[in-house]
């Protein structure tokens, strides 16, 4: 909702009227002691398993051909999930393992009513790289089958089913998809105790560990005042902790999570005053100011780490509203991958992270490879759908607005359009993804998880709260 302010001289604004934060600082007074973390800590390396993931699984891939020759009788559920397993370790398992469920007129209806098996089947959809036409059959065909067999499975089935449909593991963070495997391995009768208590031993750890945190954020926050200060800009500090839980999930991660969440919260508040309430003529005056910064070796930072860059895009952004101007979808894209504020995010967290980011790392980064690239059109075209569809800013130009108006297309079609751009920039990552990889695996999971975390965040109730930039 818009509602009109007066700046201190007199200047009216129209203001979006954001809903107050749900939670308050009622996570500024949570605590936990140190006791408790040691004691699951000691349980969970009690009960760990000593052999090593990555040595197993590249037992099961050069193993695979033989595992799944005609003659062996693996179902479509051993398949789909071997599958799955391998390509989020980077093997790239062929397609192809799955032609022995079809038949001339497409999957097999032997499979049609194999609930586990066509759930698999889904889930490894989303694992897919270009040129596997055999998966927008089997998206199609996977989900058709399973909203049927919903309706016909138990309680405890259906629920892990829709939580699937709605949002499937590849893409949602996976410390919220521990929680939920973990709920529906419990109800399993063939679980494994053992397998079982590791589990929640190690997810009830890492809570504590993340309550811990979001305690002392939110005191940092409280201290600053900033919601009263600021009175136009969004109050999100939990929103921005879970942002940061996303990528930076692993009980090591603390000091990257600390500084992301921070870091996006400076973004939202300098989002919302070049969006939301000052003045071009002080916006101009704002982003001189950040221009002049020469804070010693600033300058020395390859680009993607200024957090000029950032400023000077909302100005630009600015400008285009301040004339009425709608620039064509490629300019405003070229802008808005940079407006969004995913480099400068990521500039805080590799601060947390330098044993992982060093040199080589910075340098494949330059090259602007096409993982970050898929996940920076993911956060600017979702972001902007989801925008759109919930709190509305100014309207000023936005990716949406842009393309109807270069295309001459509604909106549904423009959203359209968007989700296919989406789907192409999600096997771009994949396909980064495959062995053998210019870098680690753990800084190509932080732009997975970085268009995971977004992707969790449309799919649920905080959709409404969400960090629009």
């Amino acid at each position: 909702m818009a509602v009109e302010a007066k700046h201190e001289h007199g200047t009216a604004r129209l203001l979006v009227k954001y809903p107050q934060t749900e939670w308050g600082c009622s996570f500024a007074s949570l605590s936990c002691q140190a006791s408790e973390l040691e004691s699951y800590a000691k349980e969970v390396e009690a009960l760990k398993e000593k052999n090593e993931i990555e040595e197993q699984l590249n037992h099961i891939f050069i193993a695979l051909p033989k595992l799944l020759d005609d003659d062996n009788d693996c179902d479509l559920h051993t398949v789909a999930i071997l599958f799955q397993i391998l390509r989020q370790y980077g093997y790239k398992v062929s397609c192809d393992v799955f032609n022995k469920f079809k038949d001339d007129g497409g999957f097999k209806k032997t499979i049609a009513s194999d609930v586990k098996g066509l759930l698999s089947l889904y889930e490894a959809t989303f694992l897919s790289v270009h040129g596997e036409d055999i998966f927008d059959e089997v998206v199609s065909f996977t989900r058709q089958h399973l909203e049927t067999l919903v309706a016909q499975s138990s309680p405890h089935l259906a629920n892990y089913m829709r939580n699937a449909l709605k949002q499937p593991f590849h893409r949602s963070i996976e410390r919220v998809e521990a929680k939920k495997y973990i709920v529906f391995y419990e109800g399993e009768e063939s679980r494994d105790e053992t397998l079982l208590r590791f589990a929640k031993l190690d997810y009830n750890r890492v809570q504590l560990l993340y309550r811990q945190e979001l305690a002392s954020l939110s005191r940092w926050w409280k201290d600053l005042d900033v919601a009263e200060k600021l009175h136009y800009s969004r109050d999100r500090i939990v929103e921005a902790y879970l942002w940061a839980v996303g990528p930076h999930f692993e009980p090591q991660d603390s000091l990257s999570r600390m500084l992301m969440a921070k870091s996006i919260e400076i973004i939202t508040i300098v989002d919302d005053t070049y969006d939301e309430y000052a003045t071009i003529d002080e916006l101009q005056r704002f982003t001189a100011a950040i221009e002049r910064w020469n804070i010693g070796a600033i300058d020395e930072l390859p680009e993607y780490m200024k957090f000029k860059e950032m400023v000077r895009s909302n100005y630009v952004q600015a400008q285009w509203f301040n004339d009425g101007y709608i620039p064509a979808f490629d300019e405003y894209m070229r802008n808005g991958v940079v407006s969004v504020g995913y480099e400068a995010v990521r500039a805080a967290s590799f601060i947390g992270m330098e044993n992982i980011v060093g040199t080589t790392e910075l340098q494949w980064l330059e090259t602007n490879p096409k993982i970050v690239q898929a996940a920076k059109l993911i956060t600017r075209l979702k972001n902007d759908i989801a925008a759109r569809e919930g709190e509305q800013k100014k309207d000023g130009p936005s990716t949406l607005r842009c393309y109807m108006n270069e295309h001459g297309v509604s909106r549904e079609k423009a959203i359209e359009e968007f989700k296919k751009m989406c789907e192409n920039a999600w096997k771009d990552m994949n396909e980064d993804c495959m062995k053998p990889t210019a870098v680690s695996r753990t800084l190509l999971n932080y732009n997975l998880n970085i268009a995971r975390s977004l992707e969790f965040f449309i799919c649920t109730a905080i959709t409404s709260r969400m960090l629009y930039v």
